[in-house]
Formats: C-alpha cells, structure tokens, sequence
C-alpha cells in the first residue's frame, strides 16, 4: 500500500472516529479545525469529507457539514502499515505510561495516540476500553479517554489481588502431575537463574525479564480466561516496575532470584506449605519494591 494511501486511510478512520462521538444532525468542525485535529492537510481532509458524503455519512453542503447517521462497523478503511499486535501495543502502552511520565488525569489523544503505535484509531479504541475493566483508564465525561494512572491505592490493589491470583496458581501447581509440561519449564527456570545469580554483577538488569517468565509460568497453570487476562496485565506492571527504580538495583534483584529459587524449590518437592509461604513472602517484597518504585519515579 502507497503511503499517501495508508496515510488517507489512517485520516479517514480518525475522522470516522470523530464522527462517532458526534449524534446524527450535529455539525462537523471546519475544515481548518479539522485538519488541525488530524494533523493532515486540507487536501486530505476535503478528500475524506467527499467520501463521507458519498457513503451518506454526511450532507456537505459549502461550510455546512452536518452528520447523517454515525459510522458502523464496516465503514473503517483496513490499514496496513507494520501494525504491532494487541500483544504489543499492551507492552508498547505500558512502556510509554510508565518510562514517560504519564502523570494520572492526562487526557490520551487517540489520534496521536494511534499515529504513535502505528494502529487504527479504532482499534486502539477497543484498547483502551479494554484496559478500562482493569481501572488503568477511563471516560471522561465529554467524551474521549484519561488515564487513571498507577498511584499508590491502584499498587495495593493490583498486589493484594495478585497475592490472591498466585497463591491459587501454587496450591494448583503442586498437585499436578508429573508429566505436566509446568515440571520441565521450572526446571529450565531454575537453572536460569543459578546463572543469573552467578553472574549478577554484569547481567543484574536482566532479572526483570527472567522474573517475567518465572511469574508468567506459575500463572499458566490456571485455566481459567478471567484469570488469564488479569493475570496478564499484572505480569507486564510488575515487569516493568523493575526498571523504574535503579537504586540498590543489583542487590534488590539478587534477593528476588533467591526467593525465586526458594519457591521453586519447594513446588518441585510438592510442599504446598512450604511453596504458599515462600509464594507469600516474595509477593511481598514485590509489592513493597513497586511501592518505592513508584515514590522514586515520582521523584524523577
């Protein structure tokens, strides 16, 4: 697809957008005002207009632009630009939220927003109301999105419910058998992290990775949708919280791969006590590392 081609797309979809939070009989903004808004030029804007008014969106009529019926579905143009998956614009959002100083209340500009991560307005539309079950953004009242932020009652929260998500997934773990695939990926796991422990001097800032797949696999021992898509979210939060605080970094994550390995030390002995304890008491020193990760960042 030719650029000047996905970028008329990309416009037309944002206008739909716009359109969207418009009620039929509504007047559309100028042309001036909307090519502010898209940030194309009138040109493009005119051009998106003449195809709004052919597929009986609007009635133009010299200044006039007034909104017929609100776009469905199947107006959206497809575009086709190095669109990352949802997978990714999850990691990619809550890398610029949380490395960029996204202060709670910012409003989030869908259009720049989507220009940013390189997807549909639409569909970062559906991220956002996505991400809205998990209380990480919201509505505002006159329409469009804000971001609600990772404050400190919104840390408490995802660590108490996170303490809840993975104390179930242990007591599962332990009672599976021993031919489950979870036996050969904490096999795996632990020898990692021997690794990473004896060369923690050098590599120490790869721990938040490793601590990803550690969680991530306890976690998938569930079976449970609802489960797995909380569980997903928290796992990318805690992931990135290792690396907003540098201070006492490499000590910080010497101590976590110890707890690592006391856990799985206790679940491969199938001592569900043992395992609820160490499990217990990693969670948290977590959620106390997220808590001055997020006093630090705020001093940043």
């Amino acid at each position: 697809m030719a650029r000047t081609d996905e970028r008329f797309r990309e416009a037309y979809n944002a206008l739909l957008d716009y359109c969207g939070t418009l009620a039929p009989g509504a007047q559309l903004s100028s042309e001036v005002a909307l090519a502010k808004y898209l940030e194309v030029s009138r040109t493009v804007v005119r051009s998106a207009l003449e195809r709004l008014r052919a597929e009986g969106l609007v009635r133009w009529e010299g200044r006039e632009k007034t909104l017929l019926r609100r776009p469905s579905p199947q107006d959206w143009l497809p575009v086709e630009p190095d669109q990352m998956s949802a997978e990714e614009l999850e990691q990619q959002f809550l890398n610029w939220v949380l490395r960029f100083d996204v202060p709670p209340g910012t409003p989030l500009n869908v259009t720049e927003l989507a220009r940013r991560f390189r997807v549909p307005a639409h569909s970062l539309q559906e991220f956002l109301a996505s991400l809205s079950r998990f209380g990480l953004v919201q509505r505002r009242p006159r329409g469009g999105w804000e971001l609600v932020g990772f404050t400190r009652e919104f840390a408490i929260e995802l660590s108490d419910f996170r303490m809840m998500l993975e104390l179930n997934a242990v007591s599962q773990l332990v009672a599976l058998p021993i031919d489950h695939p979870i036996w050969s990926q904490l096999a795996v796991l632990e020898v990692e992290h021997h690794r990473l422990a004896e060369q923690i001097d050098e590599r120490y800032h790869d721990f938040s990775l490793l601590d990803e797949r550690f969680h991530t696999a306890i976690g998938s021992v569930v079976r449970n949708r609802f489960v797995a898509e909380f569980q997903k979210v928290i796992t990318l939060i805690f992931h990135y919280h290792y690396q907003w605080d540098k201070k006492d970094e490499r000590e910080r994550n010497f101590a976590a791969i110890g707890e690592h390995l006391r856990l799985i030390e206790a679940l491969t002995d199938r001592d569900e006590a043992g395992a609820i304890a160490a499990a217990r008491d990693h969670l948290r020193t977590s959620k106390l590392t997220l808590l001055s990760s997020l006093r630090s960042h705020a001093l940043v």
